[in-house]
């Protein structure tokens, strides 16, 4: 029995982005066919992009979508591979494959479980296919048939898993194709990425060739696709329960292609060369906040980025993304094509730092309760990553609207009275000037928000939230810590070291205070085994209570008081979450309404609940 070339595919596509999703299927088409590829697999609503919304309920997208079938079936002569799309039939829509070989098309399978977890919405548009069901279609005026279909070729008889069929366990598609006799599965996917979510997709692709004795081939879509979902691109072939072939993921390149030689009696043999070490949560980070902020830097055609500096860890953490960006774009795409992709060609001449400094404003606003400590800090990382570096103080705002309120109060602000309405005014203060500069710059406004903050609101409206996008706002903030400083010591951001040296804080009250954020919150480590059990888990705070405090954490006493303050501020803080910037999504959850965790704005806030605490 001979050896087939089979590989899989990703693209970075884009919704309506019908030029360019197109000319990029047909790049790697003709690459694929250029390397002899015979079967290949595409990634899932790779024609339109997985990320259209609710542009999916129209009648002209699928209609739209399926025209372009017939340009891209040319362009498989030789080829075994999947063209997958949205198809409306009978007046309902379906999340579809277009099986084509060697330019003539096969058949059409349809999905047949939706993703309705997490960040997935996939009912809202998409229908389920019934199992074993078969009809017919018409696509460029013949008919073909649409359903619960395998489909032979030479020494392979194919099935197809899309995406969330695979999740499904025992009533999986694939439990079903083994009893037809089907040794390769296809999985065109659009799985989003979460920090080390890998892992198990290695393992459900390794253990479905083992379950099912077949080839397994999963292709995963690639970059920030529509704004918050990230695609890490993952490119997987599977036999006898291990994996065979793996690519390095979260690539900048606009595809990629891998493939392999695999004999149907599954007897090929491990080629080490052929498979991507799995990387640490430390290293995905940076490349999945890197790609995500060049994807959406150049979709939304904008000239940079821009920062309000603190000198804390979590804008210096969003000036290091950016820095990342930089040099990963260079790195794999070059400086020629880097700089074309953002859309600043003439800045290909100048160095690595000089980039950052054109496309990357920061500024540190200053207040009396500021420190010469954290200004410098600010300034030594701007200038070691190259970032355009502005500082000013924002006393004379803060101090023209204090007058007038106390005018119209006839009374003297204190701190002892007027404590969080003096800490918000500045936070509210370098909103409008850092706002001036982003738009006379014409760039998209950073916003510094971590997951912490945004479980217990501890963050300012219309203040340091400010901005077109969150890019940390998915990550809790004791990994920021830690990852702020494997990026000095492992990535060679030696302009961190005052940053790392510092405890949290806010900086809003007088300097005596001593004000940090673990005194007025908890400490972040404790807040985080909180939040995963409360938010991830959806634990109640009593149980939230009786699975700590087998960890050792601290005394009953103080956890119970964490546990309290951490609901309370939860169940307050809900509209504040509302308000939030896009964020990108990048760990195994996050707090973010419009993508992972819903919860009312008003409520009784667990009141009973904690009461049996």
């Amino acid at each position: 029995m001979r050896k087939y070339r089979v590989g899989g595919a990703t693209v970075n596509q884009t919704p309506l982005d019908w030029k360019g999703n197109i000319e990029r299927l047909k790049v790697v088409l003709r690459e694929a066919r250029e390397q002899q590829v015979e079967i290949l697999c595409l990634p899932e609503l790779s024609i339109t992009g997985y990320g259209c919304e609710d542009i999916f309920l129209s009648d002209w997208l699928p209609k739209k979508a399926l025209t372009f079938i017939p340009e891209l079936v040319e362009e498989t002569k030789g080829l075994l591979t999947t063209l997958n799309l949205p198809i409306r039939h009978n007046g309902l829509l379906y999340n579809c494959t277009v099986m084509v070989q060697n330019k003539n098309i096969l058949g059409v399978y349809a999905k047949q479980y939706m993703a309705l977890d997490g960040v997935h919405y996939e009912p809202r548009w998409f229908n389920p296919w019934p199992q074993g069901v078969v009809e017919e279609i018409e696509i460029a005026g013949n008919r073909y048939p649409i359903g619960d279909l395998t489909f032979d070729f030479e020494d392979w008889k194919i099935g197809i898993e899309i995406c969330e069929d695979a999740w499904r366990g025992d009533v999986r598609p694939a439990c079903r194709l083994v009893e037809k006799g089907v040794n390769l599965i296809l999985n065109p996917s659009a799985s989003h990425f979460a920090m080390q979510k890998t892992k198990e997709r290695i393992d459900l692709v390794a253990a479905s060739s083992k379950n099912f004795n077949c080839t397994y081939v999963y292709a995963n879509l690639l970059g920030n696709e529509a704004g918050r979902m990230i695609y890490d691109g993952e490119i997987m072939i599977a036999q006898r329960g291990e994996i065979l072939l793996r690519n390095e993921l979260l690539s900048f390149k606009p595809h990629q292609l891998s493939f392999g030689d695999f004999s149907p009696d599954q007897s090929t043999e491990r080629n080490p060369d052929l498979i991507a070490p799995v990387e640490s949560k430390e290293t995905e980070f940076p490349r999945a906040c890197s790609l995500a902020l060049f994807d959406y830097m150049r979709k939304s055609r904008s000239r940079g980025y821009t920062l309000s500096l603190s000198g804390g860890a979590d804008s210096a953490t969003c000036a290091v993304m950016v820095a990342e960006m930089v040099k990963r774009g260079i790195s794999e795409l070059g400086k020629e094509t880097f700089c074309q992709s953002i859309g600043f060609p003439q800045l290909a001449k100048l160095s690595e730092k000089e980039i950052v400094f054109n496309i990357f404003n920061t500024a540190y606003q200053g207040t009396v309760n500021s420190s010469e400590t954290t200004l410098n800090a600010a300034k030594y990382l701007a200038d070691s990553i190259g970032a355009r570096f502005y500082s000013w103080t924002i006393d004379s705002t803060v101090q023209a609207n204090t007058e007038i309120i106390e005018g119209a109060l006839e009374r003297k602000l204190s701190w002892e009275q007027d404590d969080l309405a003096l800490q918000n005014i500045q936070a509210r203060s370098r909103s409008p000037i850092i706002w001036m500069l982003t738009n006379i710059t014409n760039t998209l406004l950073l916003t510094t928000s971590n997951r912490s903050e945004g479980d217990v609101g501890y963050a300012t409206m219309d203040g340091d939230t400010s901005g077109s996008l969150a890019p940390i706002s998915s990550v809790d903030k004791h990994f920021i810590r830690q990852w702020l400083r494997y990026a000095e010591e492992q990535l060679g951001y030696e302009g961190l070291k005052y940053i790392n040296s510092l405890p949290p804080t806010a900086e809003l009250r007088p300097q005596e205070h001593k004000q940090t954020d673990e005194d007025d919150l908890m400490p972040y480590h404790i807040m985080v085994e909180i939040e995963k059990l409360a938010i991830r888990d959806h634990k109640s705070p009593l149980e939230v209570f009786n699975q700590l405090k087998t960890l050792n954490l601290e005394s009953d006493t103080l956890l119970k008081e964490h546990i309290r303050k951490f609901y309370r501020l939860w169940s307050r803080n809900q509209w504040k979450r509302e308000r939030l910037a896009p964020a990108f999504h990048l760990d195994e959850f996050n707090v973010d309404p419009r993508t992972w965790c819903r919860f009312p704005i008003l409520s009784a806030g667990f009141s009973e609940e904690l009461e049996e605490l």
